[in-house]
């Protein structure tokens, strides 16, 4: 890695780190930063550490507009052109009493102390115009190996922040990376100790690792480890579902329905809402299980058990409403039939909207794409696509809303009615006849039935 070539700071950062050389202080870029682009990504965020004091660095640029939040834990933002971009000077974390917060910080003078305290290797290199990368613990090395090691002793970097638990699980989903075997068992030791982090801090780790483009692969490779946040995922380990219609256990299935998992063209709360109905789909199916005397297994019922325990997780992770409400609805139908007749798949455009329908065709193609590989399954596969092909034409052509009739509450007062429940009555009544076939949607035959209709 050219790591010189690779590492282009923005011309503020640069601005940042010569200001804070010129007088007299260490300074570097620091962090994801420095492995993003390594990797060859745009960082999202660029951070400095220095060898200034929070003091210092306030005094040094006072002519700047300055955010001060983090100040007493080492960190000044200086806001340029708009963004802010923060500084940080070297410190090492006092004991950690809660397991996620340091009861204090210490300022240290030295760069090789302040990158020691850090979570992964992959995360603790630094990087000056002046010396280029300094990478003290084989940080580039375990990039170039797909490796996420701590920084030392992992039991003791997950001793003092617990969530570092399921962050290294969210890098390794993000970056298509391993834990490395060390700092795996590790995380599997401590992984009981998540549930002092709070669940708000949970839920965006797992959302997060959700987006990674290796989620799937990850989920079935560190689900014990998980279930440390997920407690649930636990009994879904080793579920069988022997049958004609899978080929791994109730985990196996849902980290492989994950990774097939395609929201290519889907806006981001309908992608979201996907993951995690994906996720959680079948994660009451050991509760559900029976077995006939052959060992085949069924799960009655785990549909809707599950829409009610996805409901709890959910809401016990403090996740949005719109997901939990998204979620639940998917997971109470995913399994069941799909309409048929025209008619049937008006109603219930009708009734949820095409939205709904396009999340719950792409939740079962993901379902199925975990099943066993056999005609069945490609048969129910073809089935699924050619209704969400039949509905999406429908949606795009056809009239399932009042405001889609070819006449108005006004029209019908024009042609007669009184004013008050008894337009909407009408509208709803005209609605459902062109729903079902038996009047066109056009304006005139509209009126006429209206006409000739006996009203109440």
């Amino acid at each position: 890695m050219n790591d010189i070539a690779q590492i282009r700071p923005p011309v503020q950062a640069c601005r940042l780190l010569d200001r804070l050389q010129q007088a007299g202080y260490d300074a570097y870029i620091v962090g994801g930063c420095v492995r993003d682009s390594l990797l060859g990504r745009i960082p999202d965020d660029w951070d400095i550490c220095t060898s200034a004091r929070p003091d210092e660095i306030e005094a040094l640029f006072a002519g700047q507009r300055l955010m001060l939040k983090g100040k007493k834990h080492g960190t000044v933002a200086v806001v340029l052109d708009g963004r802010s971009w923060e500084i940080t000077t070297f410190r090492q974390d006092g004991h950690y009493t809660d397991g996620r917060h340091p009861d204090c910080v210490r300022f240290v003078p030295c760069l090789r102390e302040d990158l020691a305290r850090r979570d992964f290797t992959v995360n603790a290199m630094a990087w000056s115009p002046k010396e280029g990368l300094i990478d003290l613990f084989g940080g580039q090395q375990d990039l170039q190996a797909g490796i996420l090691r701590c920084v030392g002793d992992p039991a003791a970097r997950f001793d003092e922040d617990a969530l570092r638990i399921l962050r290294a699980v969210r890098f390794a989903a993000q970056l298509g990376f391993r834990l490395d075997p060390a700092t795996a068992e590790a995380a599997l030791g401590a992984r009981m100790s998540v549930r002092c982090v709070s669940v708000e801090r949970i839920f965006t780790e797992l959302d997060r690792l959700l987006e990674g483009f290796a989620a799937g692969t990850v989920l079935a490779r560190y689900g014990h480890i998980l279930a440390g946040a997920l407690p649930e995922i636990e009994a879904c380990i080793g579920c069988s579902q022997l049958g004609r219609w899978h080929c791994y256990d109730v985990w196996n299935h849902t980290a492989a329905a994950v990774g097939g998992l395609d929201t290519e063209g889907m806006d981001p709360r309908s992608a979201r809402v996907l993951r995690w109905s994906v996720l959680l789909h079948d994660m009451a199916k050991p509760l559900c299980r029976t077995e006939d005397e052959d060992g085949t297994a069924h799960f009655p019922g785990h549909n809707q058990r599950g829409a009610r325990l996805a409901r709890q997780i959910l809401q016990r992770l403090r996740a949005p409403v719109y997901l939990i409400d998204g979620v639940t609805a998917l997971v109470a139908v995913h399994d069941s039939p799909l309409p048929q007749s025209e008619a049937e798949i008006l109603e219930q455009l009708h009734q949820r909207g095409p939205l709904f329908w396009q999340r719950l065709c792409r939740l079962k193609l993901a379902d199925l794409a975990a099943h066993a590989n056999n005609e069945a399954v490609a048969l129910r596969c073809r089935e699924v696509r050619e209704f969400a092909a039949r509905m999406q034409h429908l949606a795009d052509t056809a009239c399932y809303t009042v405001s889609g009739l070819a006449i108005t509450g006004s029209d019908l007062i024009a042609a007669g009615l009184t004013p008050g429940p008894l337009v909407g009555n009408t509208l709803e009544w005209l609605l459902r006849s062109v729903m079902q076939g038996i009047l066109p949607n056009e304006r005139e035959a509209l009126l006429q039935a209206v006409r000739s209709r006996q009203l109440p």
